[in-house]
């Protein structure tokens, strides 16, 4: 089958293109004006590297799977890789227009709505009996000040959708320690959402993952982790993570996904309390950061979303799915971000956790998610651009 993946400047993209590379399938990596160097322009995954005008990439990527489907007499899968994208094509209206031209296999604008927003998350799993951190409300009319003082500190604050506002991971969220505190970041996200900010009671325990496919409310594959270390250190994405065995998290995602319906990929955070317990935090209904980690599990995700895209278009021409492992328990790592990691623990104090990184970069069996010696220039390109910044 022929597969077009866009936003390929991701890192993330280059495990899809990778996946699909290896599986014996035609690629065709697409990219937005304006953006330089994309990495999945580089990786010697890509068959063919299209360029779309800013303006009209839209109508452009439209007409990119118009050809491609007159050319090879069969709709290509289309794997949006970007969240700007996903929504664009989400909508109803996109979505009908570019299934006259392509296969897509992804969630409906109101499953995307739903699980972006985590005031809905949080309701759809209490109504499940699924655990989730105790939310703080400020009642009508109070101050905030009196507010700040009825709370048991630590407590998380984060607007209700942190991505729409065009923050990023570590700042889609902030750890108020005491009411001088609270206030100003409290403040902050309500001002920058036009909206009060979530307020749930602080986790101390370790964070985790489980990455899924479903399809019409049914898991496909599931792939989970254990945050091993973070960057930056305060709170932000998985510099280092295990990939590990948790049925029970398996079953809280697919209870998610049962009760939407869902189709697609999406990813479910938890954290656990001081005994172990994991909560629900928040659903990434889109291609995550950790990402990389379904292709060094051995989990075949990509191929798995990229057939069944390819299946949706073509219904009269059919892939049958290939079977689907058991994902394999390992070790993923970004090099540069677990570098950034230790140091900061090293300032915290922390020296367990920095030598941790060092120990793993000796470590053949520790794989990384970006770097790949048998397609070295992503990585290459990748390293010059953290170099220049």
């Amino acid at each position: 089958m022929t597969v077009i993946v866009t936003d390929v400047h991701y890192r993330m993209s280059l495990a899809v293109l990778r996946d699909l590379h290896e599986a014996g399938h035609r690629l065709i990596c697409c990219e937005r004006e304006g953006i330089s160097a994309p990495l999945g322009f580089s990786s010697t995954a890509a068959d063919e590297t299209v360029t779309l005008p800013a303006e009209t990439w839209l109508d452009s990527l439209y007409h990119l799977c118009e050809q491609t489907a007159a050319a090879d007499g069969e709709k290509p899968a289309l794997l949006p890789v970007g969240a700007d994208t996903l929504n664009t094509l989400a909508q109803t209206e996109t979505r009908q227009r570019f299934a006259a031209v392509c296969g897509l296999w992804i969630p409906t604008a109101r499953q995307l709505d739903d699980f972006n927003s985590k005031a809905r998350v949080a309701e759809l799993a209490q109504s499940l009996g699924l655990p989730v951190p105790a939310a703080h409300v400020q009642r009508e009319g109070e101050a905030v000040t009196t507010f700040a003082a009825r709370l048991p500190y630590p407590v998380v604050v984060k607007p209700l959708c942190g991505e729409k506002l065009g923050l990023s991971a570590s700042q889609r969220y902030s750890i108020a320690r005491d009411m001088t505190s609270f206030v100003p970041i409290y403040e902050w996200f309500r001002q920058l959402a036009g909206e009060p900010p979530l307020v749930q009671t602080y986790l101390p325990g370790g964070a985790l993952g489980c990455s899924v496919l479903a399809d019409h409310g049914k898991l496909v594959t599931a792939v989970c982790h254990r945050r091993v270390r973070e960057y930056p250190v305060s709170g932000g994405p998985s510099a280092c993570c295990d990939c590990i065995d948790a049925p029970q998290l398996v079953d809280m995602a697919a209870a998610m996904v049962e009760a939407t319906q869902y189709t697609g990929l999406a990813m479910f955070e938890f954290k656990e309390d001081s005994n172990g317990k994991p909560y629900l935090l928040e659903v990434n209904p889109r291609v995550w950061g950790t990402y990389p980690l379904t292709r060094r599990s051995g989990s075949r995700m990509s191929l798995l979303w990229a057939i069944l895209a390819h299946n949706a278009g073509n219904p009269d021409k059919p892939l049958s799915l290939p079977p689907i492992p058991k994902p394999q328990p390992c070790r993923m790592h970004f090099t540069a971000s677990d570098l950034c990691s230790a140091v900061g623990y090293a300032k915290r104090g922390q020296w367990g956790r920095a030598l941790g990184t060092v120990g793993d970069l000796l470590r053949p069996a520790v794989k990384d998610g970006l770097w790949e010696w048998g397609d070295v220039k992503p990585g290459l390109l990748y390293y010059r651009s953290l170099l220049r910044r």
